[in-house]
C-alpha cells in the first residue's frame, strides 16, 4: 500500500518549479498520503551517499510503500537501482532530461491528480488497476490469481461455444497472463478486465478492449459466467466500458465481432447501441494449446468462423 510519495528535487534555483512541487507535496497531504520534498546536494556522487545523506532514511523501511518523484535522471537512475518506485518530472527547466528506465514521467506537475501517482506505485508494485465501478460491479485489471477462478468459469462447455478458451494448461496461461500484464496493461493502458461483484467479491467474467489483426479499430469483448448470466450484468458493464472508451481513452469507433448464431450476443450490441456492418471470416484458433517463453504454440490446423461485425461510433 502507498504510505509516502517523496519529492527528489535537484533544481531548487527555479522557484516557480519548486513552488508547484510544494503546492502538489500539500495536496497529496490532504489526500491522506505523507509527502514530503528533498534536495540532493550538488556533491551526490554515488547510491550510498545519496541514500544515507539525502533521502533521512527513507529506504532503511520499506521502499515497496513509497513512491519517488524526480527533476533528475542521475537521482531516478540511483533511486531505480536501489529498488525504488520512481517517476521522473518533467518541466521546461529540465528539457535535456531522458528518464531512462521509468515507467512514468508527469509533465505539469501541479496538475497530477491523486489517481495518477496511485496508479504510477500501483504499476511498480505490481498491483491491479481499479478501472471503473459501476451500480453492482468492480471492473479491474486481472491479476495472475484471477486464472483460477477463470478456469471455473470456463469449465461449462457454453463459455466456449463461442469464444476460444483457455490454454490446456493453467501454468500457460498464468505465463501468458503475467506477459499481458507487463506487455499490454503496462503499454497500451488498457485491456480485457476481471468483472468483480462488488456486494462479495466475486469474480463473474472477463470484459475489455483488445485490438485484432488486420482491423485497426479496438474490439470490445466480453464473458459473463452461467451462474451470473441473464441478471443484466452483461450490458451493465459493457454500456460502461464503452462509455469509459469514449470518454477517457478516447476512442471514437469499437467493433465488436459475434458469432451468427449467438443471437443473444447480437441483441446485446444492438442495445448497447452498436449496428450491422455485414459479415467477416475470423481466425477462431489463435491461442493455441501451449505458451511457451513468450509465445503462443499456435494449434496444427487454423479454423476461420462467420462473425457478425458490429460497430459504433462516438
Amino acid at each position: 500500500m502507498l504510505k509516502e510519495i517523496i519529492f527528489c528535487i535537484k533544481n531548487k534555483e527555479d522557484e516557480a518549479f519548486v513552488a508547484n512541487v510544494f503546492d502538489t507535496s500539500s495536496y497529496i497531504k490532504t489526500e491522506g498520503i505523507e509527502s514530503r520534498v528533498i534536495f540532493p546536494e550538488e556533491t551526490v556522487c554515488s547510491k550510498d551517499r545519496l541514500l544515507t545523506s539525502l533521502l533521512d532514511g527513507a529506504f532503511e523501511d520499506n521502499t515497496g510503500d513509497k513512491l519517488f518523484l524526480t527533476d533528475s535522471s542521475e537521482l531516478a537512475g540511483y533511486l531505480l537501482s536501489s529498488g525504488g518506485y520512481v517517476v521522473g518530472i518533467s518541466y521546461e527547466g529540465n528539457a535535456d532530461e531522458r528518464f531512462e528506465g521509468l515507467k512514468y514521467v508527469f509533465t505539469e506537475i501541479e496538475e497530477v491528480g491523486m489517481d495518477s501517482f496511485i496508479k504510477a506505485y500501483q504499476r511498480y508494485a505490481h498491483l491491479p488497476w481499479d478501472i471503473l465501478t459501476t451500480d453492482r460491479c468492480l471492473i479491474r485489471e486481472t491479476t495472475v490469481e484471477d486464472v483460477d477462478v477463470f478456469y471455473e468459469l470456463y469449465a461449462d462447455p457454453e463459455m466456449t461455444r463461442y469464444m476460444e478458451g483457455l490454454f490446456a494448461d493453467p501454468e500457460d496461461e498464468k505465463k501468458y497472463q503475467r506477459d499481458y500484464i507487463e506487455k499490454v496493461y503496462g503499454l497500451m493502458g488498457f485491456g480485457t478486465w476481471t468483472i468483480v461483484l462488488k456486494e462479495t467479491g466475486e469474480i463473474i467474467g472477463r470484459a475489455g478492449y483488445s485490438v485484432r489483426n488486420g482491423f485497426d479499430d479496438i474490439e470490445l469483448g466480453f464473458l459473463i459466467g452461467t451462474a451470473y448470466q441473464r441478471k443484466g450484468y452483461a450490458y451493465e458493464v459493457c454500456k460502461a466500458i464503452l462509455d469509459y472508451g469514449r470518454d477517457i481513452l478516447q476512442f471514437e469507433r469499437v467493433l465488436a465481432f459475434v458469432k451468427a448464431e449467438n443471437t443473444v450476443s447480437i441483441h446485446l450490441c444492438q442495445k448497447l447501441g452498436m449496428s450491422k456492418e455485414g459479415e467477416a471470416d475470423i481466425e477462431e484458433n489463435i491461442y493455441g494449446d501451449e505458451y511457451h517463453d513468450g509465445a503462443r504454440i499456435p494449434a496444427q490446423e487454423m479454423h476461420f468462423g462467420k462473425y457478425v461485425k458490429m460497430a459504433i461510433e462516438f
